[in-house]
């Protein structure tokens, strides 16, 4: 790449890239399909590194994780290496930060890295100027963790520097509110990092991309999470197509965030609805539809499935015999090609239910009908809702998890709660049967 002093550029931002992440439960009868996810990761990583040559990247950041564990495989480090010096060959500078998956003062490291590569230490932030053409466009500073469980908040080292350019920050951390299921590992919140008067954080730790603020001007930053490059389960924070940012900067004010997918395997849970499902064969159909549709929204990438059975049908009794949903599952990945771009079948669980006809409950005069009484007289007290609703969110069966989140956002379904509390009950109260 020739250099040029043009104030018009972008950078890369990426994060957890959790390099050679070992998948587990594909047996070796798929071996093209173990073989992909082995490498997904890593081809993950390759894309991010063509995609700053593509879009000829002033500089790249790499916000922690970057290894699945603090012994960094071999593997993992050579293909880390390799990419970096791709970059490092185009003039494109590095700057990495390790994090708690890997600390800087656990595990060995195998490689060196070309010049043009930052790694920031832990003892306290560096601050490194980009030159581009003979100008300064930038200044990027970050630290690392030195054990696997930091909870300082490294946010409050960090300050603007003199100097011209695009100041950026690069940190793995957990911001207040960012979103939930991620260890609070150097908490800080946006008005931390606002303090700083940097242009822009360039932030890991959260696996959904997640712009949390977007700037006005040289010291009101924007931050961001790129998210994960690979996902690893079915995890909501892991669906979704995976990548990196392209950050966007004209005359040292970024301008913009444009999310790109990087990954080679999606994830996705399916819910598939038992109530109007008559015969095996019926449900096979209903499930590889599900299956083809979440491949075809893949834009050319293999998709791993979870599908979860829902409602109640007469299907329900044989799906409960011993063996059954085992039997499925291997049906279902027969059925299915093992070359990319592959729908591979990860699990099937039965969430479903025997027919009730709560008509038929209430008639009976006993324990059963008395419940549902008790449910009908709830069902029209919806003053309570709400409030209900948000003490009963991590403590309700998972059954109920997903109406309990909808009542927090609309109190107006609470009836709709309680209906399903009271099949759950019977379910039960009946041991599954009607």
């Amino acid at each position: 790449m020739t250099g040029h002093a043009d104030d018009t550029f972008c950078f890369v931002h990426a994060a957890d890239l959790h390099l050679d992440t070992p998948f587990v439960g594909v047996h070796a009868g798929a071996p093209e399909v173990a073989a992909a996810l082995r490498e997904a990761s890593l081809d993950a990583f390759d894309s991010i590194v063509s995609l700053a040559l593509g879009r000829d990247a002033a500089f790249c950041c790499i916000a922690g994780d970057i290894y699945d564990g603090a012994r960094r495989g071999v593997r993992a480090q050579l293909r880390f290496r390799d990419g970096l010096a791709r970059l490092a060959a185009a003039g494109i500078a590095t700057f990495v930060v390790h994090r708690n998956h890997d600390p800087v003062t656990t595990g060995w490291a195998a490689v060196s890295f070309p010049d043009e590569v930052t790694i920031f230490g832990h003892d306290a932030v560096g601050v490194v100027p980009v030159v581009r053409g003979g100008v300064q466009i930038a200044t990027v500073q970050g630290i690392s963790y030195a054990t696997h469980a930091t909870t300082e908040n490294l946010a409050l080292r960090f300050a603007r520097p003199e100097g011209p350019g695009v100041h950026v920050g690069l940190l793995h951390c957990n911001v207040s509110g960012a979103g939930g299921g991620h260890e609070d590992y150097s908490p800080c919140t946006l008005d931390d990092l606002r303090r700083a008067r940097l242009d822009y954080w360039a932030l890991g730790h959260v696996h959904q991309q997640r712009v949390l603020a977007e700037g006005r001007g040289p010291g009101d930053p924007w931050v961001a999470y790129p998210g994960t490059s690979q996902a690893r389960s079915a995890r909501p924070g892991e669906r979704g197509p995976k990548g990196a940012l392209v950050v966007q900067v004209r005359a040292g004010v970024v301008t913009g965030v444009e999310p790109v997918a990087c990954d080679r395997v999606r994830f996705h849970a399916l819910e598939c609805p038992l109530d109007d499902v008559e015969a095996l064969d019926e449900l096979e159909e209903r499930l590889e539809s599900l299956a083809a549709e979440a491949l075809a929204a893949g834009d050319g990438r293999s998709v791993v499935v979870d599908a979860t059975l829902v409602g109640r049908g007469p299907l329900h009794r044989d799906l409960a015999r011993p063996g059954s949903l085992e039997d499925l599952l291997e049906h279902l990945r027969s059925g299915t090609s093992r070359r990319a771009p592959f729908c591979w079948w990860d699990r099937v669980v039965d969430r479903s239910g025997a027919p009730v006809e709560l008509a038929d409950v209430r008639a009976r005069r006993d324990f059963s009908s008395d419940l549902l009484a008790v449910a009908d007289v709830l069902a029209v007290q919806p003053d309570a809702a709400a409030s209900a609703a948000r003490g009963l969110v991590e403590s309700v069966p998972r059954a109920l998890r997903a109406q309990v989140e909808a009542i927090v956002r609309d109190p107006g379904r609470f009836p709709e709660l309680v209906e399903a509390a009271a099949r759950l009950a019977l379910d039960e109260l009946s041991g599954g049967e009607p």
